[in-house]
């Protein structure tokens, strides 16, 4: 079976490249003229140029495919212009998973988030997200969360016409080839450079990239049509996550808890100014609003229906530290 992986030059994207040909899948990756190929060099693979905006070029990328892992999107804590979000995760979505309807496939994996699930109140606070609920719209901070979360809604409007397509939710990865790098890789790469004095109360669910790329295989072998999957591991507050970070790289844990005001106030003026700069702030504030409350989830639905491996979070850092170490990512 030819398997079509979109976003294969991305971080989860590569991982899901090679978990695919470990299992012998022939891989083709659909990218664009500009897409750099470095995570997948020395794979054997075949390239098929084009865009999620040209349908020409998804029809012709989804010729003689049987499977197709859709793990491509615009993720960005910041946009100058963010309707651009909407045209590729939501509307780019859209012509994809019509190409692939019209191509007969015979199985396809969505790459959502958990972005797009939602969490109870527990009283003043926030639960633990499960694959039941969808966000509140004050749950939908930003428009790259609004965008995934119209996106699911698309996918799940075409499992009901009888596509045969499975949703994973992943929640934030953890490990090698995090190229760009992902905001949780960048959270890493600025404490490997001594850029995190401080932290804010927080926290996340955290899991190896490695076991995300398993889990797209298993839900694309096990999981049921129009169901979403959390895949996730370890619900872990920043400060215990940066310890972590700090044990496994010989450098010091952040010692100093930043008030919420102050942090929002840091991102408010960061991102003002990146709309002069036409630069990424340093402080996006939308990732400042996210981060009021934990984003914990329930990943054992996967666990239980997939077999979602949980691989330990001190073995990912340790292979993330490793690789933005030895690929220029922390000054010497």
């Amino acid at each position: 079976m030819r398997a079509l992986v979109t976003g294969g030059t991305g971080f989860i994207g590569s991982h899901v490249v090679r978990h695919l040909l470990d299992h012998k899948v022939p891989v083709r990756c659909l990218i664009r003229e500009t897409s750099k190929r470095s995570n997948l060099d020395g794979l054997e693979i075949e390239y098929m140029v084009g865009d999620l905006e040209d349908a020409a070029s998804l029809r012709l990328a989804l010729r003689d495919c049987d499977m197709l892992f859709h793990v491509a999107a615009d993720y960005r804590l910041w946009a100058r212009h963010p309707e651009e979000m909407d045209r590729i995760n939501v509307e780019g979505t859209r012509r994809l998973l019509q190409a692939a309807a019209d191509a007969g496939l015979k199985k396809i994996v969505y790459t959502s988030s958990v972005a797009a699930v939602g969490r109870p109140r527990v009283n003043t606070h926030l639960g633990i997200g499960q694959e039941s609920l969808d966000p509140t719209p004050d749950q939908l901070v930003g428009p790259y969360k609004r965008s995934k979360f119209a996106a699911e809604k698309v996918v799940r409007d075409f499992a009901q016409k009888g596509l045969p397509i499975v949703i994973v939710n992943p929640a934030a990865p953890i490990g090698s080839y995090d190229i760009k790098p992902t905001p949780t890789g960048k959270m890493i790469v600025d404490f490997l450079n001594g850029k995190m004095p401080a932290y804010v109360d927080t926290g996340m669910n955290f899991i190896d990239v490695e076991d995300v790329a398993a889990g797209h295989w298993l839900a694309a072998q096990k999981g049921k049509i129009g169901e979403r999957y959390i895949l996730g591991n370890k619900n872990m507050t920043l400060k215990d996550f940066l310890g972590r970070v700090a044990r496994i790289s010989g450098l010091p844990a952040p010692r100093f808890q930043i008030p919420y005001a102050m942090a929002y106030i840091a991102g408010a003026l960061s991102t003002g100014l990146s709309y002069f700069t036409r630069q990424e702030p340093a402080i996006p504030l939308d990732g400042v609003r996210m981060a009021h409350a934990p984003m914990y989830y329930d990943a054992s639905k996967a666990i239980q229906e997939l077999g979602l491996p949980q691989t330990s979070v001190e073995t990912a850092i340790e292979k993330a530290v490793q690789w933005f170490r030895t690929h220029g990512y922390v000054r010497k």
